[in-house]
């Protein structure tokens, strides 16, 4: 049967709006979520004012991290100045002192311990067996006293390194103090050689019943490094691996032991076999290993990594919790981290150019925001072979201004 042409284009018509999805309805805003509730969001007038945001209704997946950040302030957002000191910590050709440790007073001086070595840094090119493969190699730990902060006189040895044999036969280095009941702890770093690229180092710990010492020193490791990575082959190369392992299967750096709710909490920081450079630098990331002795044995937490981030150890008590300085490497380098029980730490502030290796000045612990930053020792490179100790000095920063512009602080900062 023969179709007529009208008959024919009426079928197309049909067949056609057929396939054609169906017109949405129109919505108003109330007959629809909006894409701050989808997102778990109820923004008041002034967070968006805050913030700059538009429309609540069109988010960037910024403007929906920004809304689900905690309440910002600015209390823990400053920034740093360092200066030379003067005596025996100013810079001295041909000597390595650099890591120092925490501040503590005692009879009217300031004491801090540091790690000490002298010579140029040789590599691992050449005869491991007796050059000095880093600044940090073939150190002691040495302490010295100030009545200011700023005139300094080195004391002398606090501890050496250990018999040929013994777990800290090659290096102490890197130490933090600790005071508790009467007693002063030095935690550190130790390594035995030969310190080669693979070697695993480990912590040790002395103690004294004076700052001055003399110190005793643990006959054995009080923490190492995890057991459950593998190399890939024999060369010297600390990248190749077949198993990386946990966070901290190569290295436990940077201790720092805490006395915290009737425990004691050692803070370290790990490295991993085959470490890699991610969108934040290296893979370094801290853990902790709680004790119920000064002394230990201190167990790992199951909760480890406790950061994402980080490089030397800077952790004090504050609000009931503990607070951890982050830098250098990561994706969340240079910020303030807050934990309401030691482990789990949340971002409170981004902190620019804060020093290196920061020794804290403890008696400054008020319990206010920044207060602990006020002044304290920090390290830095002259060259690569030869590092020097000197002061830095912190302060809140609450205002950008201009130059000339009036406001509660002044800047030199105008765009």
């Amino acid at each position: 049967m023969k179709l007529k042409l009208t008959q024919i284009l009426v079928f197309c018509f049909f067949a056609f709006t057929a396939c054609q999805k169906p017109a949405e309805k129109e919505t108003t805003p109330t007959e629809t979520q909006t894409v701050s509730q989808e997102e778990g969001l109820n923004p008041m007038q002034e967070e968006l004012d805050f913030f700059g945001i538009t429309n609540k209704d069109h988010l960037s997946a910024a403007s929906k991290r920004a809304l689900k950040w905690p309440k910002l302030s600015n209390k823990w957002f400053g920034e740093f100045q360092v200066h030379d000191l003067k005596g025996d910590l100013a810079y001295e050709e041909g000597v390595v002192r650099r890591d120092p440790s925490a501040l503590i007073k005692v009879d009217g001086k300031y004491f801090v311990w540091y790690s000490k070595s002298v010579g140029k840094t040789d590599g691992f090119a050449g005869d491991i067996e007796n050059d000095k493969v880093f600044p940090w190699d073939r150190c002691d730990i040495w302490y010295a006293t100030s009545e200011d902060g700023w005139t300094w006189k080195e004391e002398g040895m606090a501890v050496g390194r250990g018999e040929k044999g013994a777990y800290d036969d090659r290096s102490v280095f890197t130490t933090e103090i600790m005071v508790h009941d009467g007693m002063y702890y030095l935690v550190y770093q130790t390594v035995s050689g030969p310190y080669n690229v693979r070697v695993k180092n480990q912590v040790g710990l002395a103690w004294s019943d004076s700052p001055r010492g003399p110190w005793t020193k643990s006959e054995a490791p009080i923490l190492s490094p995890a057991d459950n990575g593998v190399w890939k082959g024999t060369e010297q190369n600390r990248f190749m691996v077949e198993k990386k392992g946990d966070f901290d299967s190569h290295k436990v750096h940077d201790p720092c032991i805490i006395p915290y709710n009737g425990k004691f909490y050692l803070y370290y920081k790990g490295e991993q076999m085959g470490e890699e450079v991610t969108f934040g630098g290296r893979q370094i990331r801290h853990g902790v290993a709680i004790a119920d002795n000064p002394k230990g044995p201190y167990v790992k937490s199951p909760y480890n990594p406790i950061s994402n981030s980080g490089h030397e150890i800077c952790v004090w008590k504050q609000d009931g919790g503990i607070g951890a300085l982050i830098t250098t490497d990561g994706p969340e380098k240079n910020t303030v981290q807050l934990s309401p029980d030691g482990i789990n730490f949340e971002i409170v502030a981004s902190i620019p150019g804060a020093p290196h290796a920061i020794g804290l000045n403890r008696e400054l612990n008020t319990g206010e925001p920044f207060d602990i930053f006020g002044w304290g020792m920090t390290h830095q490179y002259m060259s690569y072979d030869y590092q020097y100790i000197r002061r830095f000095e912190g302060k809140r920063k609450t205002t950008h201004v201009g130059r000339g512009e009036s406001g509660s602080e002044k800047s030199s900062d105008e765009e």
